[in-house]
């Protein structure tokens, strides 16, 4: 029988099943994008399944077809200009305005039990990126992919991301795959090494639940907490400083306005090829 959060949560599904946590991102008219308050309820979700007295695994997944699009864009289109007085009053503003992306990441990264992505559907941008490489292990439904746009808005790889793909599949297929946007379907991602198993998609999500309750029956919950501990102690400085370096490269991106600057170019040619279709 599942068990509630002792919190309310509003664009996440929370629930306990036996020893398995769970946290599902609930904006599927979105795609899930990192809008309302879905990261900060999953910061505090994390936070709760950290300190569960029961549970093992801690499985981060989502509703609907997309697990997530990243960055709410509307939300984004939809602020206003602020002027600012000089660079870096601006960089610190924008350092301010991630300061919950960035404990996200910490507290995946210093999760006690062990993380489960279960990759519903596609992910994109910052759903592609932040959760992969600092998951303990990888489920991903067989119509899953990954693709992130950063080098064609003029970004770069976020909280960590960079050295997360390094860590998991390389060097050559991260900048593949980070530098270049390629598309990654679940299928490449098992070959690569960053899935370990793809499930059918209809009823994904009860397969991980079954998966995990398997693996529960056959080897102890500690130990494989213990195995985690063990494995991740020697990278998490090198985690959390790619972190924080990351978020310095992407405010200075912002102070520079590479992207406003990438997104003006892209829709000047998409006016332009409109106008040349329609002439």
């Amino acid at each position: 029988m599942a068990t509630a959060s002792k919190y309310k949560y509003t664009d996440i599904i929370f629930e306990i099943k036996g020893k398995i946590g769970i946290i599902k991102f609930n904006r599927p008219k979105s795609l899930n994008a990192f809008g309302g308050s879905l990261l900060g309820d999953t910061v505090s979700a994390l936070r709760e399944l950290n300190e569960h007295p029961d549970t093992v695994f801690t499985v981060l997944t989502g509703e609907g077809r997309f697990f997530s699009s990243g960055a709410d864009v509307k939300a984004a289109a939809g602020r206003q200009t602020v002027e600012y007085a000089n660079p870096a009053a601006k960089k610190i503003d924008f350092m301010a305005s991630i300061s919950t992306a960035i404990e996200l990441l910490r507290s995946m990264i210093d999760h006690k039990k062990v993380l489960v992505l279960a990759l519903n559907g596609p992910a994109v941008g910052g759903g592609a990126a932040w959760f992969e490489g600092i998951a303990d292990i990888v489920l991903a439904a067989d119509t899953a992919y990954l693709q992130v746009p950063f080098s064609a808005l003029g970004l770069v790889p976020e909280f960590g991301s960079a050295t997360a793909f390094y860590h998991s599949i390389g060097a050559h297929r991260a900048n593949d795959f980070l530098m270049f946007g390629r598309k990654l379907t679940a299928q490449e991602l098992e070959q690569w090494g960053m899935v370990n198993r793809i499930l059918p998609t209809q009823g994904f999500h009860q397969k991980v639940v079954d998966f995990l309750e398997d693996q529960l029956n056959i080897n102890d919950g500690k130990s494989m907490m213990e195995t985690k501990r063990l494995q991740n102690l020697p990278l998490r400085r090198e985690r959390m400083l790619a972190v924080y370096d990351a978020a310095e490269a992407l405010a200075e991106r912002f102070v520079e306005d590479a992207p406003k600057q990438r997104f003006a170019e892209k829709n000047k040619l998409l006016l332009g090829k409109s106008r040349g279709g329609a002439l």
